[in-house]
């Protein structure tokens, strides 16, 4: 059946529709605002999976037709890989809806969002996570919904813009999607320019106002749709609870195996505890499970994980007691090196307990910035952040991902979302940087400690990045059916952010918040909790700061010495197609003779206002385009003496080419001390290289002289010794018989010209 409704919400229609297309799928909703349209489609699988996690999967597709585009890749036209953004927005919503589910639902759930059209004007992320929710609303499985985002923006006058249009957004102080559910936020991510907690908090209920909102109209919408005649068949058959396995079997385990579960989850070493696990399981399956059991060993091993999580809560909600005995509000062991890599631009290693991220910055040419081909537009990016995470730092074996992963590239974005307003501007810095963390120990907050050794690389390789950033997260420990009574963790590990109920990342400076990435596993938290979490992180970011501080305070005054050396300089727009030359010769001429003078080959960036780029891989190689270039561009100036060629050789003069912008005349009288009757083709070849003083420039005619400047010895005897090289004589009769010929042949082209005008 199809059915549709329009909602007004914060400020703008959203067209809400269903029942027309992707019929199959048991929840399918159009969403319209604007000419911006996604479809939201979901499918469930009818078997519970024998896993020990939500099969859960979430794609945000854009399409390069939703903006009435081609790819501008010259090979390959249809999409391939998501790009990153979709796969960030993805996660987004992943983490909004996943918390909302039962723990013993299994069924395979795949939730698509496909953007169909896109205005430019209107974000299509606004509706994602709106659509996931009412197409997974739909489907009757158990979803204790309904959720909304909404893009936050924060402007320099301290405003909370809601929703905003696409245009205007560059110049807002923070962006952020936030998304929630009864007051309760479900998940934040976005960046800032060093906001304060005060601020965050307006952030938070500001955007907390329309989420409720919207999530009232997915419900009207609903119960709308149910009284037009629209059916929802509910899932009744299994009663689902949020206990990962038959309670009986989580009883009797718990009476035999409580103490021998605690013991191993105290143990220091990371290898140890897992020892002493994997008895314990080995033991109970050899118990329990056999070809007549119902138990399974997933059961077996969802309820020993479920015992652990009681524990591990109990302890620090009842006694204030952290797996190793520290604080609540107490960091981990803080260390800091740099100038750990020889040879790269700048290296830091950072480690806040087990956990290890060493970062590599890399500084490069303007001119190699990533060219992005998305569905909002080419676009140019010159900052990246690239994290990395292999098997062996958490000790495990496996593959090594050339390709990085979902986790991957979220935990990257945070890292340059916490950085890249700390950055300087391209004209301040025209470079391109890379940084890339590797973990090398993961025992939680990896991205918090890849944040940390980021900011202290960037110093290294003489970035002269505005302020140090530092990373921290908060845990949340909350007492079962009962929200109020709850325990924040500062700087949480591994164990603690498994069996924990957030996991809430803040990066910012010593004065504000640069980034935040917040997900849970309850159905939401309550703002208060999370206001709270943000004046904890920064106290605990604080302290951080004082630790990477000792080691780098401020970015290096110089560049390392094998970084690219970048210099700008101006010239006429005019001169910009002479520069580039027919097929881009000229530049691709320069650029080959420039190789010569360094071990890489330099690179020229040219822009519409004739400001032309240089890196170089050296001085003398930059010197060497920025004597060429204005060798070939500069403008005249009188007095200035230049080295040209000998274009052409007359009787009165020479012309000289000294380049494209400077020509002209040396006339005989400046080239001579005395008036002279010489043969000038004797004295000067055309190619011809000499030195020339500007004397005057006359209605754009430049005039040179050659007097008193040194020339080459063989041009030089010449011009000194005028005599030696007389012109000839002209006898009269030889100008008679020439001056004759010419006017006979100018009387016989007269006369011709005359006898075909008579003939017509």
């Amino acid at each position: 059946m199809e059915f549709s409704k329009t909602y007004n919400l914060g400020g703008v229609d959203i067209d809400i529709s269903t029942g027309k297309l992707a019929k199959l799928s048991q929840g399918s909703i159009l969403l319209k605002m604007g000419g911006t349209s996604l479809l939201a489609t979901v499918t469930v699988d009818k078997k519970q999976a024998e896993a020990d996690f939500f099969p859960l999967t979430v794609e945000y597709i854009e399409k390069m037709y939703a903006r009435g585009a081609i790819s501008g890749a010259r090979f390959q036209k249809r999409e391939g890989l998501p790009s990153e953004e979709a796969i960030i927005k993805a996660r987004q919503v992943d983490h909004s809806v996943r918390s909302l589910f039962p723990k013993s639902f299994k069924k395979a759930t795949n939730v698509i969002l496909t953007v169909l059209s896109y205005d430019q004007e209107h974000d299509p992320e606004v509706l994602a996570v709106l659509g996931a929710s009412l197409g997974l609303s739909l489907t009757g499985i158990p979803f204790y919904g309904p959720c909304s985002g909404v893009v936050a923006g924060y402007t320099a006058d301290g405003k909370v813009v809601l929703n905003p249009l696409v245009e205007g957004r560059e110049e807002f102080l923070a962006e952020f999607l936030i998304t929630g559910v009864d007051d309760k936020a479900l998940s934040i991510e976005g960046w800032a320019k060093e906001l304060t907690e005060e601020q965050m908090d307006q952030v938070l209920d500001e955007s907390m106002t329309l989420i409720k909102q919207m999530n009232a109209a997915q419900t009207d919408f609903i119960n709308e749709y149910k009284k037009a005649g629209g059916e929802i068949t509910v899932e009744t058959e299994v009663e689902y609870n949020d206990l990962p396995a038959p309670e009986e079997l989580i009883n009797s385990i718990k009476e035999a195996k409580y103490d021998a579960i605690k013991d191993s989850l105290f143990q220091p070493e990371r290898a140890d505890r897992q020892k002493l696990i994997n008895t314990i399981k080995e033991e109970l399956v050899a118990q329990h499970v056999s070809p007549e059991a119902t138990v399974t060993e997933m059961d077996i091993s969802n309820a020993i994980e479920y015992i652990a999580r009681k524990i591990i809560r109990e302890s620090i909600l009842k006694e204030d007691k952290r797996r190793l005995g520290r604080g609540l509000k107490e960091i981990r062991p803080l260390s800091a090196e740099i100038d750990l890599i020889p040879t790269v631009h700048g290296s830091a290693l950072f480690n806040r307990g087990l956990t290890q991220s060493l970062s590599i910055a890399t500084l490069g040419p303007i001119g190699i910035a990533q060219i992005l081909d998305e569905m909002e537009g080419e676009r140019t990016k010159r900052f990246l952040h690239h994290y990395n995470m292999p098997p062996y730092s958490t000790g495990e074996v496996g593959r090594f991902g050339y390709h990085p992963g979902r986790r991957e590239i979220g935990h990257g974005a945070i890292g340059e979302n916490a950085l890249k307003n700390m950055l300087p501007t391209e004209e301040e810095f025209p470079y391109t940087i890379r940084v890339v963390s590797e973990i090398l120990n993961s025992n939680g907050s990896t991205s918090m400690a890849a944040t940390c050794a980021s900011s202290m690389a960037l110093m290294v390789a003489g970035v002269p990045l505005k302020k140090a950033v530092a990373g921290i997260g908060v845990g949340l420990m909350t007492e079962d059916n009962n929200e109020d009574s709850y325990k924040l963790l500062l700087d949480i590990e591994g164990i603690e952010d498994f069996y924990g109920d957030m996991d809430f990342k803040v990066t910012g400076t010593d004065t504000g918040i640069t980034a935040v990435q917040y997900e849970n596993k309850l159905r939401g938290v309550k703002l208060n909790v999370l206001k709270e979490a943000f004046r904890l992180a920064k106290e605990g970011r604080s302290q951080v700061l004082e630790v990477m501080n000792s080691v780098i305070s401020a970015p290096r005054p110089n560049l390392p010495a094998n970084a690219p050396i970048v210099e700008k300089i101006t010239i006429d727009k005019e001169s910009i197609g002479a520069l580039i030359g027919p097929g881009g010769k000229n530049i691709k001429d320069l650029v080959a003779k420039a190789t010569e003078f360094g071990k890489e080959a330099p690179d020229i960036n040219i822009d519409d206002n004739g400001i032309v780029t240089i890196s170089a891989s050296n001085g003398e190689q930059l010197q060497f385009i920025k004597d060429t270039i204005e060798k070939n561009f500069a403008e005249a100036e009188v007095g200035e003496i230049y080295e040209g060629v000998v274009d052409k050789v007359m009787s009165y003069g020479v012309f000289i080419n000294v380049s494209n912008n400077i020509t002209g005349l040396c006339h005989l009288s400046e080239i001579f001390k005395e008036r002279v009757n010489v043969d000038m083709e004797k004295i000067f070849n055309e190619g011809d290289i000499v030195k020339v003083k500007v004397i005057s420039i006359e209605n754009g005619k430049t005039n040179f002289s050659m007097k008193d400047i040194e020339q080459d010895p063989s041009i030089q005897q010449k011009i000194d010794n005028p005599q030696d090289y007389p012109a000839p004589e002209f006898k009269r009769e030889d100008r008679r018989d020439d001056r004759g010929d010419r006017r006979g042949s100018f009387n016989r082209d007269r006369g011709e010209r005359r006898f075909k005008r008579s003939r017509f």
